[in-house]
């Protein structure tokens, strides 16, 4: 999570890692997720199971190392139950996300499964946004971060005449779009945790 807010990132970030999701059809569990890495080291060591220790994990020229050993042992002793409380949080980040897709995904339903310029233009800015976010990710398993939306949605208000069209490229694909509702040329799905 604190990696996450070190990065700007939205709901998807701050809910953190959830202890069980699936991809692709495959589940993936996380048993040990609510433990902290002192328990289980401590059990590893107790039980005589041999260790490899990644050498990069003591260096703190990476963010993570650097969250691991320097902020946490501080959040530790200032805010003893920092983990619980953070965990909490993640957990209405995760409700919040849950919610959001929700709502874009009933918005995308009602435009017919592609985002509509018109049907767009309706919505507050944020739910135009949310829609796109939803649909990038559903329907093409791309993701956007937030200067593309933006860049996206400023170029609507150009786009009321029918049959005017707008054109966005990004690093890895492009979008153009019609009155109608938007089309996928050339996007190169890309992950983004």
């Amino acid at each position: 999570m604190l990696l996450a807010l070190s990065r700007g990132a939205g709901l998807p970030g701050l809910a953190a890692m959830p202890p069980v999701f699936q991809r692709d059809g495959v589940p993936f569990v996380r048993p040990l997720l609510a433990l902290g890495a002192k328990v289980i080291r401590e059990w590893v060591a107790e039980h005589g199971i041999a260790v490899v220790e990644d050498p990069t994990n003591a260096d703190i020229a990476f963010t993570r190392n650097r969250i691991r050993h320097l902020l946490l042992p501080a959040l530790e002793e200032a805010f003893p139950h920092y983990r619980e409380t953070f965990a909490r949080s993640a957990r209405h980040a995760a409700r919040a996300q849950d919610l959001l897709e929700g709502v874009a995904a009933e918005d995308l339903a009602r435009m017919g499964g592609v985002p509509a310029i018109t049907a767009l233009q309706q919505l507050a800015r944020a739910r135009q946004g949310n829609v796109l976010r939803h649909w990038l990710r559903s329907a093409h398993g791309a993701f956007a971060s937030t200067a593309q939306l933006e860049e996206l949605l400023g170029r609507w208000p150009t786009a009321r005449r029918a049959g005017t069209r707008s054109a966005s490229r990004w690093a890895r694909g492009s979008w153009s779009g019609r009155e109608s509702g938007w089309r996928t040329c050339r996007w190169a799905p890309r992950y983004n945790p």
